[in-house]
């Protein structure tokens, strides 16, 4: 018995415990209200199935997540920009490609546009390092401004207007590519995770973060260059937000500047706190962040799977995110344990009275 509780205690202490279990009881619920949704079925060469489009559906969060738990772990702050930047960054690559008018066809080269892509979003990114990093404003009044700022840039680029690109090229990005089975984000997304996991496994770059997170005055004593540190994060943040913005814009082939990533910023908050990291900074783990996407995701797509409407999505997902962040409270614990040493002492004084 005793071997059992001490094996309980060490899997409960594994720090993505909570995440995992999270996750699995979201698709435990699912097997029993959706006997259909592990079911997945292969039409035209394409894999298909609520899991299929869970996974798919994710990537473009994941890559957020990715970006914003470095900027968490460096800053103890949140970018809250990320859904801006990702509007602004479709919007650059769809006008390089088209113009102000819908087209079929290219005005540049398909991969210069997402370059340019992708450099919009490191640009938007080192703003915003810059304000954090050198000018030491706050990240959440530092990120507002490319946030309230970031979709209207992007609506005087397209003049209002939702562009369109008519060509079947610009599709794989968001969609698949012919002949493989797999939706092509899922491949994007491996690939950030992957690049960004070897970087901060194989260098000092993941300790260093961590080590500004936790203490920046204390790192800039030990010759850490901090205000460097924190500015890399948000910039690559802000690489992540244009990745993302490109998978988005991709998905439907336009850019509607109001709605492309409306929101998004707050489920990837979201997704690295589901993950178990601390938002105060310090230690952090992209394997949870990576899970803590992929529930958001499944809860959204279960949720909808169960009928439930789009406009009352919001007040079932926050119930379920309150429980799921509150289970992984520090302060919890705590209460949880003192309660249980109360009952213990209680019962250690009843035995002594008899």
């Amino acid at each position: 018995m005793s071997n059992i509780k001490s094996m309980w205690k060490k899997i409960t202490g594994y720090r993505l415990f909570l995440p995992i279990f999270c996750l699995i009881i979201v698709l435990i619920i699912n097997l029993i209200k959706t006997p259909a949704f592990f079911q997945i079925t292969i039409k035209n060469g394409i894999l298909y199935g609520y899991i299929i489009d869970i996974i798919n559906r994710s990537s473009e969060l994941i890559v957020l997540a990715v970006g914003m738990t470095l900027v968490v772990a460096a800053s103890a702050g949140t970018d809250i920009s990320v859904g801006a930047v990702s509007a602004l960054s479709g919007a650059v690559c769809v006008y390089a490609l088209v113009g102000s008018t819908s087209a079929s066809e290219y005005r540049m080269p398909y991969f210069a546009a997402l370059l340019l892509a992708a450099l919009t979003g490191m640009l938007c990114g080192a703003w915003n390092g810059f304000l954090v990093a050198k000018l030491k404003i706050q990240p959440m009044v530092a990120t507002l401004i490319l946030f309230t700022a970031g979709r209207g840039i992007a609506q005087v680029l397209t003049q209002g207007f939702i562009l369109y690109v008519r060509t079947e090229q610009f599709k794989y990005l968001g969609n698949s590519i012919p002949g493989v089975p797999l939706p092509t984000p899922v491949f994007i997304a491996f690939f950030v995770v992957a690049i960004t996991a070897f970087v901060m496994k194989k260098t000092a770059l993941g300790l260093y973060i961590q080590t500004v997170g936790i203490n920046a005055k204390a790192a800039r004593l030990v010759g850490l260059n901090s205000s460097f540190i924190q500015f890399l994060s948000y910039t690559f943040c802000g690489l992540c937000a244009g990745i993302a913005g490109m998978i988005i814009t991709s998905r439907v082939y336009s850019i509607d500047a109001n709605n492309a990533g409306l929101n998004i910023e707050l489920d990837a908050i979201l997704a690295v706190a589901i993950g178990g990291n601390s938002l105060g900074g310090g230690k952090f783990s992209l394997t949870g962040s990576v899970i803590g996407a992929i529930t958001i995701q499944a809860l959204t797509t279960s949720l909808y799977a169960m009928k439930v409407t789009a406009d009352q999505l919001p007040v079932y997902k926050a119930v379920v995110v309150i429980i799921i962040v509150a289970l992984q409270s520090p302060e919890l614990k705590r209460m949880y344990l003192n309660t249980k040493n109360r009952s213990v002492i209680k019962d250690t004084g009843k035995k002594v009275a008899e």
